[in-house]
């Protein structure tokens, strides 16, 4: 192709070489001609050396260089910044040709390239801390804002849907960052390119005002000025003036959040003294020129911001005031040398040029300082654009979801951290994850920029060695609660089916029963053989065997007495459904709407697939089940002993949030009345708290006997069974 069909391509490399006769790196004209010539001969390899491809190259290099004031290393990186993204060099042949601090820029120009925001706005500040976690030299944020500005400024060419999406991140995510570096000037250009897009209808109203008002700004410009200007010659300063008017996206702000029309933003426009001084005498010279201003004017005082004296983070120096100008019109004033005005224009990029340092030299101390300025908080109250608030020590990663979500997670985190950081079910299923397209397992630990998508199984259930490897205090206590809550269910799942045995065995006394079992098994806890029972570990026949073995060795006067009592019970209990002999072969469950408990009273209800659930008469839904189905409402009571049985209720405490009083709460029910804990719901409001705690209890007398112990805890006001 020959260089006709590349105007605007010779046109914007005439640019930067341009540039670069006027600064200290014209001596790297050739290289820079090389590095051009070697991207053109891989583009032109693959089919893509053209001049919007080309000429963009060479736009981004002209933003490093003139906008930001970046060095050498950077315009090549620029050029070559998309080489290995479409796979066309590796990060080792980059190296080999132009050094290890090219190679590495580009190749982490590539991972943050590759990182895509699906939703900017609600995620910007996460996406921003990810992409200075990433990039190890500052370098990489710069050359990605030059990226992003020449990428806005030809945004036109994008699909529609491209635009917005494009825009709306240079909202969100590059013009703050742009601002935290002092790059005022990129910011504003970029934030106005985004408005064009998103709101384009205001964007032109308010261009098309700013047209039709030049003439009169103008005026005051000129009247504003002259007795300055006078002033400031009879004094001897040399200077230069300046008319600013703010950015389109700046008066758009303003118009919105004071609710006015555009003829009401009173400073639409700023007046910038630029002096030419000597070092030693810069403050002195600002503050001079603030006093002739003031003289002349009548300054706000509550609008003066000094940051001659203490510099801004990012190295703004500045004296701004406003005064009540001609027509009674307030308009800020904004004083500088040009030392700083080249500083406010570039950033600390600038500063290099005034140390005398060499200029390689100067952009490392530079970029040094920008690593600093962008892991600082921005604390400073006159900052109006979106702030944000950067912690990075080095313990952070961020993730991403197949969507496109970021998770921030600690360093260290495993493929189970994330799954647990996305939901809890989703980490009790986990077994396994693709990360990157791979397949890994659980244990897999994670890197910046994954991207990872969790596998699960309906069959997976949380195990006690997961605590040994997940990082998270999230994932650690959801392991625990659901490892807590498995072997509860087992406990009472175990439960149940033994006590089924037993009552098909004719065995009545359940706690002998217990004991014998556990003292055979040697058990350590009484529940454990519950837990067993569960799993399928015990074989129950050799149960039967063991416990009939011990029932032959009582009298038989005590066998006969034993069916009699029995026969004479069955009798008398017509009509009844006795829970805790008369469900031979029948399957029952205790109702979990209301939870009955062992004393209260009870009905039972038939069920279609689950066999009989035992409701309390005052469950809630007592009424509409024997309003709905009245035939399938049988009768049912307590019998026998509760000492073996563990009862799931659920109690409400009410009190005053002082310190240690959940900690006498829980001694009152672990230690004092040794009742087991299932879950725990803490909330506070105004200095109240209230707690809800699942717990198991042997019967109506032991839970009344635990809310009595509770009302009792100093700080508890009230204790009530949840219906």
């Amino acid at each position: 192709m020959d260089n006709t069909d590349l105007k605007a391509f010779e046109k914007s490399k005439k640019s930067l070489f341009d540039a670069l006769a006027k600064t200290q790196q014209e001596s790297y004209k050739e290289k820079i001609e090389d590095v051009i010539d070697y991207a053109k001969d891989i583009y032109t390899k693959n089919g893509e050396w053209n001049d919007t491809n080309a000429t963009h190259l060479i736009n981004v290099a002209q933003v490093c260089l003139n906008e930001i004031g970046l060095g050498t290393n950077s315009i090549i990186a620029a050029i070559l910044h998309e080489t290995i993204e479409r796979k066309w060099l590796t990060q080792v042949e980059i190296e080999k040709k132009f050094g290890e601090q090219v190679s590495n820029i580009v190749s982490n120009l590539t991972l943050i390239s590759s990182l895509d925001p699906k939703d900017p706005k609600t995620q910007a500040e996460l996406f921003r801390q990810m992409l200075i976690s990433l990039s190890a030299d500052a370098r990489v944020i710069l050359i990605k804002l030059a990226d992003r500005l020449d990428t806005m400024r030809s945004l036109s060419r994008f699909p529609s849907d491209q635009r917005l999406k494009r825009a709306w991140e240079a909202f969100h995510l590059y013009a703050p960052l742009a601002h935290r570096l002092g790059l005022y000037r990129l910011k504003s250009e970029m934030e106005d390119l985004a408005m064009k897009y998103i709101y384009p209808k205001e964007y032109k109203y308010i261009v098309k005002r700013l047209q039709e008002t030049t003439a009169s700004r103008n005026k005051f410009l000129q009247d504003f000025m002259l007795p300055v200007k006078e002033e400031l010659k009879k004094r001897g300063f040399k200077f230069t003036i300046k008319g600013r008017t703010k950015s389109v996206y700046s008066i758009f702000r303003k118009m919105q959040n004071q609710k006015v029309d555009f003829d009401e933003v009173h400073d639409i426009f700023a007046i910038r003294i630029i002096l030419d001084s000597k070092p030693e005498t810069e403050k002195s010279d600002c503050w001079q020129v603030y006093s002739i201003i003031t003289d002349k004017y009548t300054p706000n005082t509550e609008r003066l911001r000094d940051w001659i004296s203490v510099p801004k983070s990012n190295g703004y120096e500045s004296l701004h005031t406003t005064v009540l100008g001609p027509e009674n019109k307030w308009i800020e004033v904004q004083i500088r040398t040009t030392r700083m005005d080249e500083i406010a224009e570039k950033g600390l990029a600038a500063h290099w040029k005034y140390k005398g340092i060499k200029q390689e030299q100067g952009i490392d101390e530079w970029v040094a300082r920008v690593r600093d300025i962008l892991e600082s908080p921005d604390t400073s109250p006159e900052d109006k654009v979106e702030q944000f608030k950067l912690n990075l020590t080095g313990s952070d990663i961020y993730v991403f979801t197949p969507k496109g979500d970021i998770r921030k997670l600690p360093t260290g985190s495993t493929v189970l951290d994330f799954a647990f950081d996305i939901h809890t079910e989703i980490g009790a299923q986990c077994v396994g994850a693709i990360v990157n397209g791979k397949n890994t397992t659980i244990k897999q630990e994670l890197k910046n920029g994954d991207v990872i998508e969790i596998l699960t199984s309906k069959k997976q259930k949380p195990k006690k060695d997961w605590l040994a490897f997940v990082v998270t205090s999230k994932a650690k206590s959801r392991i625990k609660q659901q490892l807590r809550d498995i072997e509860n269910k087992e406990i009472q799942d175990g439960r149940e089916i033994l006590l089924r045995r037993l009552k098909n065995w004719k065995i009545d006394d359940t706690e002998n029963a217990f004991r014998k079992i556990n003292k055979h098994l040697k058990l350590k806890k009484p529940t454990d053989i519950f837990i067993l029972i569960a799993q399928g570990k015990v074989d129950l026949s050799a149960i039967k065997t063991l416990l009939s073995a011990e029932e032959e060795k009582a009298p038989v006067k005590e066998k006969v007495s034993k069916i009699e009592k029995d026969k004479q019970e069955e009798d008398e209990s017509t009509d009844y459904l006795v829970i805790d002999e008369k469900l031979v072969n029948i399957d029952y469950k205790l109702a979990k709407c209301c939870n009955p408990i062992f004393g209260d009273d009870i009905f039972g209800f038939v069920t279609v697939n689950e066999g009989i659930k035992i409701h309390r008469t005052t469950c809630p839904n007592a009424t509409q089940l024997k309003n709905r189905w009245p035939y399938r409402i049988v009768k049912a009571r307590w019998k026998g002993s509760s000492k073996a049985g563990a009862f799931q209720t659920t109690i409400r405490i009410t009190g005053a949030d002082e310190i240690g009083v959940l900690n006498r709460i829980s001694e009152v029910i672990s230690k004092d009345l040794k009742v087991n804990m299932r879950n725990l719901n803490v909330s506070s409001n105004d200095g109240i708290f209230e707690a809800q705690i699942q717990l198991y209890v042997e019967d109506t007398k032991h839970l009344e006997m635990l809310i009595y112990k509770l009302t009792q805890v100093e700080g508890v006001s009230k204790a009530v069974r949840m219906r």
